[in-house]
């Protein structure tokens, strides 16, 4: 096979939840487990740090792996999803997967994980664990795809598990209440393995707790914590709570032992983006116009991007947005500007909120609003109409910011 041919296999033949939605949800983990027997049990063959959580997972992520970068380790990186390329999933140091890697294990993996019919993320899964065992990282840090409790990265045994906060998102497979959601996300909490909770949260600190005690954990509510505040590449004021999430979680590294400097933690948060390739948040990509990126998508990211829009200086905002079929649009549109002029448009996934459906909801709320028939020709119109003090703002969805990129 060929690498394109390698990747229409994954994408077409296989669910895949980022585009197609409920139909590659797993309700258990026997696939995964079938799959790690299959590879040899590459999972247990690196240490690793499990990171779940609503928001700021991706960030917190990449921010660790940056800082044990810089502290002299071999670092694994597994996220999801990517943004421009797949093999941005699987990461070691910040350099992707090689297309070759992913053509051979796919071609030696493929019969028999057609037996077992594997979904896209079970099979990414695989793909990063194997690879992660074959380079010997010296640790790897792993998010999960959807939940915690349930998804497929829930097999590893890691140093550290890291819940960075609970908002309502994927409300049909975890639940439609913060406590359903918070339990699935405490799902990763291990025996005897510390676990960082992001967000002091009142209404669902007890699950965590509980959770804990009943696996003799320690937990830290990283938010409860004085810690100093370090300079970041990553410029999202919500990153301010990221970062004492990663704060706290490298000091329980180095209280494990794990040899982290000062100097690494300064280093690691500065250069975010260059050792470890993160897009899309709060990304800037063009100048004049201003036009600013972020995958930020539920209610409670929006929230946060509302938020920091209010503090900057602009004549008028102009904003780009496209969203997926399977969320509460409704909570999310609430919440944006009245006075901005919206541009409307539908992501190229099988998974994105058809525009016409989506220009109703924008109608109902009264608000300044065109369409177009693609994510390139809305942030077109968007950068045309816009004067030079204006301010160009593209997301509603990670796929609108995939495009884009």
């Amino acid at each position: 096979m060929t690498y394109q041919q390698t990747l229409d296999y994954l994408f077409a033949q296989l669910p895949m939840f980022q585009r197609v939605g409920g139909a590659a949800y797993k309700v258990d983990l026997s696939n995964t487990i079938l799959l790690c027997k299959i590879l040899g049990n590459p999972e247990n063959k690196f240490k690793s740090i499990h990171i779940a959580g609503t928001n700021g997972k991706g960030s917190t992520s990449h921010m660790l792996a940056s800082i044990l970068q810089e502290s002299g380790y071999k670092v694994g990186l597994y996220t999801s999803p990517h943004l421009k390329d797949f093999r941005e999933r699987v990461k070691i140091n910040g350099q992707m997967i090689s297309e070759d890697e992913v053509i051979r294990f796919v071609e030696k993996y493929q019969s028999e994980f057609e037996k077992i019919n594997l979904s896209f993320f079970e099979w990414t899964v695989g793909l990063a664990f194997k690879y992660f065992a074959d380079q010997k990282v010296d640790i790897a840090v792993i998010e999960t795809g959807l939940g915690g409790r349930l998804d497929s990265t829930n097999v590893i045994l890691p140093e550290l598990s890291v819940i960075t906060n609970i908002g309502f998102d994927h409300t049909q497979f975890l639940g439609d209440t913060l406590d359903k959601i918070a339990f699935e996300k405490a799902g990763i909490i291990k025996n005897n393995v510390p676990v960082v909770i992001g967000e002091t949260q009142e209404e669902i600190k007890s699950v965590f707790i509980d959770k804990a005690t009943e696996t003799d954990t320690d937990y830290y509510f990283a938010d409860q914590f004085n810690c100093k505040e370090y300079e970041s590449d990553l410029k999202g004021i919500y990153q301010k709570k990221n970062k004492k999430t990663v704060v706290q979680a490298i000091h329980i590294l180095k209280e494990k032992g794990w040899n982290v400097t000062e100097e690494a933690i300064e280093n690691g948060f500065q250069n975010v983006i260059k050792n470890t390739g993160l897009l899309g948040r709060w990304q800037t990509i063009n100048q004049t116009p201003l036009t600013i990126c972020d995958t930020g998508h539920n209610e409670s990211g929006v929230k946060e991007i509302v938020s920091q829009l209010t503090q900057m200086s602009y004549k008028k905002l102009h904003f780009v947005f496209g969203a997926v079929n399977d969320k509460s649009i409704d909570n999310v549109v609430v919440l944006l500007p009245k006075d901005a002029s919206y541009y409307l448009c539908q992501a190229n996934i099988p998974r994105a909120l058809d525009i016409e459906s989506l220009y109703e909801i924008f109608k109902k709320f009264k608000l300044n609003v065109q369409k177009f028939n693609s994510v390139h020709s809305a942030l077109k119109a968007a950068q045309q109409n816009a004067e030079s003090q204006d301010l160009v703002f593209v997301g509603g969805s990670t796929f609108v910011v995939a495009e884009i990129l």
